[in-house]
């Protein structure tokens, strides 16, 4: 069953009118009349692929009495103009939960908050794995070209001149290739920061890149 039917299937069975609410009278109405827009011609997409809910309205004063009414209820929404009908439609899943609770739709709410919840959360855990990944890969890369940086010193027999604190986090780095900027400074026998580590190890390419360049000519 499409979760547009099952909402449909909830609304309908909800009473026209409760005579028990505190809701106001004007209130009630305008909730009707959205939930009545919405079983006649609205619909909402699997919000497992896609937050999207739309009602078809054929005329123009009536569109933007509901969108008038819908902002009301603080629920943002916007339409667009097809040859034969306008679109009235919401795509945030924020939103879209608040409009299934204006029309009275419960069941659908909680079973829409759900699967938003459990969507947002697989979102947010991608999201970190990627900038962990992208991280990951940048500190790896760095850490290549600092390995052949100092390998290209020891083979033209250039690393011994270096000054101690640039052999000893050198030496570091090729003892530990996977180790970030931050690891190495503990490791060091006088600890520095990871701002210091970089300096050390930009220093260290300089000076490789003036040999590279005698090299040249």
């Amino acid at each position: 069953m499409s979760f547009t039917k099952e909402v449909k299937e909830e609304l309908i069975n909800l009473k026209v009118w409760d005579n028990n609410s505190t809701l106001k009278q004007e209130e009630q109405i305008k909730r009707i009349c959205i939930r009545e827009a919405f079983i006649k011609s609205g619909s909402i997409s699997n919000p497992n692929k896609e937050y999207h809910l739309e009602i078809i309205e054929k005329n123009k004063k009536k569109t933007e009495e509901l969108i008038k009414i819908l902002k009301e209820f603080s629920i943002s929404s916007k339409y667009i103009k097809r040859p034969k009908f306008y679109v009235i439609y919401i795509k945030e899943g924020e939103e879209i939960s608040k409009f299934l609770a204006l029309i009275g739709a419960s069941n659908a709410v909680l079973k829409f908050e759900d699967i938003r919840v459990l969507r947002e959360t697989k979102n947010a855990i991608n999201r970190k794995v990627n900038c962990e990944t992208a991280n990951l890969n940048k500190t790896i890369n760095a850490s290549i070209e600092q390995i052949e940086n100092i390998k290209f010193l020891k083979s033209i027999r250039k690393f011994e001149k270096l000054p101690l604190h640039l052999k000893e986090i050198a030496t570091l780095r090729l003892e530990y290739p996977e180790a970030s900027l931050a690891e190495l400074g503990e490791m060091l026998k006088e600890p520095i920061g990871k701002s210091g580590v970089n300096h050390r190890l930009k220093k260290i390419e300089e000076i490789a890149n003036e040999y590279k360049g005698e090299k040249k000519t």
